[in-house]
């Protein structure tokens, strides 16, 4: 994998126009584009077509959650979209998660379609130990969380997680060097931590075994956006 497509950008913000304004500003640096709640809530899959339009991947964040039945045809419809990954809650339990790979598997060989990543969301970067253990009621560690839900979506036959680099280790030790991990939460020493609790640098995140760095703030909040991916591409280089 090169360094272009470590880096995922996330476009996350409302306007189909602007998103795609940033995709053509963004083509020459980045391989692969995050769509996410707001934005296909906004747009539906104009933006992915979009994307595609311009030679790049799709990332679907869209996280997967419901019953088993329906996050399979969810999975089907992201598939006949052509994205290139997209993800479920793990936290809905192993017989979704395994619904939705089997029912994309059959689709994707019956229909000749390139078998899109498929990958398990295991605790969100934005909570805390106090967050898991009060409000959810996990009374377990959030690293031990972290550890049982990938070893679910491993199970289930899914391609990898999303988890903080914070937990990527980890993961590597106990799910295998072919399972993706996907870190979210990532930001340069010179950017704000915004709403993110377990994140970390660039660096620091390949170092502990994560695949894919989905990076967003951090890049188009700065006020020289492709200097900022110059940087971030320097230091995943270093890693």
């Amino acid at each position: 994998m090169t360094t272009e497509e470590k880096l995922i950008l996330a476009l996350d913000v409302a306007d189909c126009d602007y998103a795609v304004e940033l995709v053509e500003r963004f083509s020459s640096h980045i391989e692969t584009f995050k769509v996410g709640l707001e934005l296909h809530t906004r747009a539906g899959s104009k933006i992915i077509d979009e994307i595609h339009k311009r030679g790049k991947k799709v990332f679907l964040d869209l996280k997967f959650h419901d019953i088993p039945t329906t996050v399979a045809k969810a999975g089907v419809a992201a598939v006949r979209q052509g994205v290139y990954m997209f993800n479920v809650h793990a936290s809905g339990g192993q017989d979704m998660m395994m619904r939705c790979r089997d029912e994309v598997v059959n689709v994707c060989l019956r229909e000749n379609i390139a078998k899109p990543r498929i990958i398990a969301v295991t605790v969100l970067t934005s909570m805390s130990q106090d967050v898991l253990r009060h409000e959810v009621g996990i009374q377990h560690s959030l690293k031990t969380h972290v550890r049982h839900l990938a070893g679910l979506a491993l199970k289930a036959g899914l391609d990898g997680v999303v988890a903080s680099a914070q937990e990527a280790a980890m993961i590597r030790g106990h799910c295998g060097r072919g399972f993706l991990i996907v870190a979210p939460g990532i930001r340069p020493s010179w950017s704000s931590a915004d709403d993110q609790h377990r994140m970390t640098t660039p660096k620091h995140a390949l170092r502990e075994g994560a695949d894919y760095l989905v990076m967003g703030r951090a890049i188009l909040n700065s006020d020289n956006p492709l200097r900022a991916i110059e940087l971030i591409r320097a230091e995943i280089a270093q890693a």
